[in-house]
Order: C-alpha cells, then structure tokens, then sequence
C-alpha cells in the first residue's frame, strides 16, 4: 500500500472512531477555549499573541477549505475558534482590569474605605482590602495586613471610613521559579499594592459608620468563640469560608493529609447543603396533604435547595471556587425540573465553559484545575458501565449496602488521588500519597456529621441551646485534625519533588482528559502521555543552587542531596518556599556549619563537584562595604558570585554573577551546574500587563486630610 493509501486508511480509522464518540465531541470545547487562554498566558510578548491568533484563524480556514465533510476538520475548525475566542477574552480582561500599581516600596498616611476584613486569628493577624480616598498617588485597592497587638482592628466595619498609616510595596512576583505570582492574582482582582498598617487605624465618627459588622463576619466570630483554635477555624472555614482561624501546624497536616479539600468551600459543601435542604423541605412540604397532592414537592424542594446554595455561597464570601459549585448544583437541579439526567459530563462541561467565560484567568489556578478534574474523574469513573453495575444499588443487606459504598468510596478516592497528582506536584511540588484512604473517613465525617451538628448548633443558639451540639462538633473535629496528623505522620505520607517540567504537566493533564472524555476503547491511548508525563515529572533534576528573588537566601544541595541555607536565621516562609522547590521535605542545615564552607560576617565560599569539575561559589551575608580591590579578587576567584547588592563593575565572576539588578530582572533563579542551567521564576521579556503595569509614586508625605495614626 502507498502512503497515500496508508494516510488516507488512517484518517479514515479515525473518521469512523469519532463517528461512534460523535455525542462526546463537545466535551471537548471547555478544553479548546482553556487551552486558548493558557497559551496567552504562556505566550509573552504581543507579537507572539498576534502570531497565535493568526496560526489559529489558519487552522480553522485550511479545515474549513480541505475537508468540509469530516468530523475531523469538524473538530479542528471548532476547536481552533474556540482557542482564539478563549486567547482573546483573557486578553481583554488583562486590559480590562487595567489599574495603577506603586512603584516602590513607601510609607505613608491616608484615608480609605474598608471594602472586606479576614480575620486570621491563628496567625495574630487580620487582612483588609481598603480604596484609598482622594489620593490620585495610590493604587484604586489594596491589600493591608494588621497586627493584632492590642486588637488594632477590633472595631473595624466594612464598609467604613478610617484613617490608616501603612507601609506599602507592589505586588510581588514569584520569589522562586515555578512558584506563586501574586502579582498576576492582584492584577485581575484589581489590587495595586500590599504592606502592612503601622500603629493602630483610626475610624471616623460614629455617626459615620455601619451599626454592624457584616453577617459573614459576625458568624465567623461566633463560630470561633464557641470552638476555640483550630477546631474553631475549621468550622468557621465549613460555614463563611474563613480559613484564618486555622494554626499552621494544623493547616499543614491538612494539606499533607489529602484533606485541605474540606478547607475551602467548594462541591462537596454545596452539596450537602443543597441536598440536606432539600431532604429537609421533602419531609416538611409531604406533611401537608393538599400541597403533597396539587403540587410537586421535589420540585418546590429543589428551589428551597436552589436558594439554601445560593445563600450559602454568598455567605461564604462568593470567591469563585464557591460560585463555580453553586452553578454546577443549579445546574444539576434544573436538569432535574426538565427530567434530563442530572449528572454527566455535559454538564460539567458546561459548568466548566460557564466558569471561563466569567473568570478565564481561572484556569491557571490549581482551584479549577483540581475541582473539575476530580469532578469529571467522579462522573467517568460511575458512567463506565463496570463500574456502575459493581456500584449501583440493589437489594441487598445493609451490610453488603455499606460495604458497596466503602468500595465506591476507596475506589473514587484512589481514581481522584492518581488524576490530581500531577496538578499537586506541578503547583505545589507535593502530594500527599494516603488522601484517598483518608478522605474515605473525612469525606463522611465531614458531610454527614460535622456540617449537620454545627448547622444545628447554630440554629440552636438563637434561644441559647446550642452549648452540647458545639461540643459534639469539637469532638469531631478533633476527631477529623487527629486523623490529618496520623496520616501525615506516616512512612512516606507525602510525595515531594523539585519545580516538574511543564512538559510533562502538560501531558499528563492532555492524556487524562483523553483517557475521561472519550468512552469507546480508543481511550486509553491517553493512558501513554499520562504516564510518560508523570515519569518526566518524577524524574525532574533537582537543582543545586536555589536563590530567592531578592538575593538574600540561598539554599545549595550538599553531597549528601540534602539543603544548606546561608542564613540560618531565614524565617518559616522563606525556608519552606526553598523547601518547595528544591523537593524536600527536611529540615534545612546552615551553610555555615557545613564542612567545607568558610563564612564569615560579610560573605560565605563554597565548592561544589558537579558535571565533572569544581565549582567555587560566593554569597554575601551583609549590608556591610567590603574593600572593592578585595571584592574584585574574590569575584575574579568564584565561578559564581552571588549579591543581594549591587555589585562594582569590577566584580565579575567566570561564570555567573548574580546582583540587584540581575534579580531585579528575572527575580529568583535556580541553576543546575551538572547541566550549566541557569531557570529564571520572571521572564524579562514578559509583556503581560502585570509586569509592566502603569504605576503610581505614593508619596511619602503623609495625607494632611488622614487621621493620623497614634
């Protein structure tokens, strides 16, 4: 056969397969439209987002014009549209969140208006978003941390007035390569700047200010002072989605556990307030006769649902995790009205486009990533029709009922745990590798014993009986912070690699949704790039030299593959950000007390054996001015020199010389000396307007209008 034949054979082949998955070929226009918005995100310059589109107009004219016939030109000229129609709304709501940014780091008085209060008691702390008043030289919004001394921001209102002394910075980038981009988050929700308000802020008159609190921040409070600690923060995180109430110890060995997904309020919550509202208005409405016979109590239940959800996400603070769970359960309940099926993957889809359409920029957080890929795993994994005759119900005994539920339990956990690995691992550089067992008790814990005795504890507290189920729900809870700790404290409990290639996110991610979204045996082809995605992402090399974005830490792998910092001192942020990305899950010794280092009160010298040769590395450690003949010679002696200062130009070092203005360039950087690779966390040719935003001076000279701060 020639290969004209062959070619034509095989398109053919494929003809024929999509004919059969025709239904299945719209699932896959979420993905087309997210694969758009993602390549403008990784595109950085406009002239490559101009070449972008044009590619993908070609794409869609050359398969309109070649095959006008064939599912398969049918798919590529859709699929192309839908990935422009997605390059270009985020395009346009990058510019339409157009804002000013401070320039520089300043501190500086002014009056604002409190816009939203979080309370984050277990750090001491609470963080604000205000709108400065009258000050053309800030930003439209930020960000503002309070230190609780003295309860600072007790008497805060939102929606207030108040007159605030800050100290104030731009929003940071990544402080390492592959690590999180505030600044990108802030531009979208329209923050210009963050910092820290100095002394205590002072709040106008009481004739200017709200009779109270909001509702969510009032509950949060209650909520907290019935459950002290972090039994308190969990279930305030349950009811408003307030996680500040959470100590870290106990944060961690959540999200080590698998089991942060019950922090954040999202599907499952929704959920079981949506259909415990409605077992609720069943019971009740069935109680009256005439109504149970003239009208449709389903359907009245599922519009008390419908309402119980959306209430709860407004109450929740409508961040939009909660809101992409409230309109896939509407959703599914209207799908109910109209008798359709209520759960498939049409419908996640569409929940999915609903969701890209509103926040496109969604789709490069881990949020979206993992609530829809474990959603589409749940619903693949129960229409296999192995799977559902193994799960569905029959009539049998409770105890083989029970047992086909801890069974659908064990294996939706696993199936979620394997699918959600990768995005853990790409965004957060761990995974826990028990969540699935644990979720199978946490998971019913929480739905059908915590969330019921904490809604009935509220409702009773309105006459003063709530004082037994809030106990009952701190027993729970204890119960649930127990299981996190076992699990964590667990022989290999957590997984934990260096930065992963995106390539191998990449098809990792394009082989599962292969292997979910299609049904005929042709699926698990996606089995292939999903493994050898995972292998890449394993495999990643792990750095030698980590240095954050501002040049002060450093962190170097030691010959026995452990980490060395060159402050000591360094704080629990810094050390578990290099942490994250060197892959390690120990503790971090001191570069000074490594034999073989000589460090002194101005700079540490080192060698490192990699790729066959020495390698003779410095790092300063102070302000101090060292002696610029003494400087040159030392730079002249190191293959690297590292400086969280700017350096003469006589310091220059054989291989690298990494100073101010260096970071200031591509912020922090990880180097792999036995491959001579230098990765930079910020890309200085990247044009995204975040990066290079318009900016505002904020003046140092305090507002002579601003109550000034005692």
């Amino acid at each position: 056969m020639t290969i004209a034949g062959r070619w034509h054979g095989a398109l053919a082949w494929v003809e024929a397969r999509l004919e059969l998955e025709r239904d299945r070929i719209a699932l896959w226009l979420p993905v087309a439209v997210g694969a758009g918005i993602v390549l403008w995100f990784l595109l950085p310059h406009p002239r490559l987002w101009q070449a972008a589109l044009l590619l993908l107009a070609a794409i869609a004219v050359a398969s309109a014009l070649l095959s006008s016939g064939s599912r398969l030109a049918m798919m590529l000229r859709r699929g192309a549209v839908a990935a422009a129609f997605g390059f270009v709304l985020v395009w346009l709501h990058a510019v339409r969140a157009d804002a000013p940014v401070i320039a520089r780091p300043v501190t500086t008085s002014f009056n604002a208006v409190i816009e939203r209060i979080e309370p984050m008691p277990a750090r001491q702390t609470t963080r604000v978003i205000v709108a400065p008043l009258g000050r053309s030289d800030l930003p439209a919004r930020l960000r503002l941390t309070l230190a609780d001394r003295d309860r600072p921001a007790a008497g805060l209102v939102t929606g207030e007035p108040v007159g605030l002394r800050a100290r104030l910075m731009p929003p940071p980038g990544p402080a390492l390569p592959g690590g999180y981009d505030y600044a990108q988050r802030a531009w979208f929700d329209g923050i210009g700047g963050v910092g820290s308000v100095l002394g205590t802020p002072v709040t106008g008159p009481k004739g200017t200010r709200q009779a109270a609190a909001s509702l969510r921040l009032r509950l949060t409070q209650h909520i907290q002072a019935q459950l002290p600690g972090s039994a308190g923060g969990i279930a305030a995180a349950l009811v408003t989605g307030d996680r500040g109430g959470i100590s870290e110890a106990d944060n961690e060995a959540m999200q080590r556990s698998g089991l942060a997904h019950l922090l954040s309020v999202s599907g499952l919550h929704i959920t079981a307030v949506v259909g415990g509202t409605i077992l609720v208005l069943m019971r009740l409405l069935a109680l009256n006769q005439r109504l149970a016979l003239r009208a449709s109590v389903p359907l009245l239940a599922a519009a008390g649902g419908a309402l119980a959800g959306i209430g709860y996400t407004l109450l929740s603070g409508a961040e939009v995790p909660t809101i992409r769970a409230c309109v896939a359960a509407l959703l599914v309940l209207a799908a109910l009205a109209l008798g359709r099926e209520a759960v498939t993957l049409r419908l996640v889809a569409a929940g999915a486009l609903l969701v890209l359409l509103l926040w496109p920029e969604t789709v490069m957080s881990p949020s979206f990533q993992m609530s829809f890929m474990a959603v589409t795993v749940i619903v693949a994994l129960y229409e296999h029709p192995g799977v559902h005759a193994r799960l569905a119900r029959r009539d049998e005994p409770m105890s083989a009922a029970a047992g086909r539920v801890i069974l659908g339990l064990i294996l939706t956990g696993v199936a979620i745990e394997l699918a959600l690995t990768p995005i853990a691992l790409f965004h957060f550089h761990k995974a826990g590798l028990y969540g699935a067992l644990a979720n199978v008790v946490a998971i019913p814990l929480t739905t059908f014993v915590i969330m019921p005795l904490e809604a009935l504890a509220l409702a009773l507290d309105s006459v003063g009986l709530g004082a037994p189920l809030w106990w009952l729900t701190g027993q729970a809870m204890a119960l649930l912070l127990a299981l996190a700790h076992w699990v964590t404290g667990a022989p290999g409990a957590v997984l934990s690699l260096p930065r992963p290639p995106a390539i191998g996110f990449a098809l990792a991610i394009g082989g599962l949704l292969w292997l979910l979204l299609w049904q005929a045996r042709w699926r698990w082809w996606g089995a292939w790039p999903a493994v050898v995605g995972g292998v890449l992402m394993i495999l990643a090399p792990v750095p030698d030299l980590i240095v954050t974005g501002d040049g002060r830490h450093v962190a170097a792998r030691m010959p026995d593959g452990e980490f060395a910092t060159l402050r000591a001192r360094a704080g629990d942020f810094v050390r578990d950000q290099l942490s994250e990305a060197a892959g390690s899950d120990g503790d971090l010794a001191a570069l000074a007390d490594v034999p073989g280092s000589e460090c002194n009160a101005d700079l540490c010298r080192w060698t490192m054996q990699r790729g066959g040769r020495d390698w003779r590395i410095v790092a300063t450690r102070s302000s101090f001015l060292v002696e610029g003949p003494e400087l040159a010679a030392t730079c002249a002696a190191a293959d690297i020199v590292i400086a969280d200062r700017w350096l003469p130009p006589g310091c220059t070092a054989r291989w690298l010389t990494l100073d101010r203005d260096a970071f200031d360039r591509h912020g922090g950087v990880a180097i792999d000396l036995g491959r001579a690779q230098v990765t930079t966390a910020i890309n200085p040719a990247d044009a995204h307007p975040w990066r290079r935003p318009q900016r505002v001076s904020g003046n140092d000279e305090a507002d002579p209008q601003a109550a000034p701060a005692p």
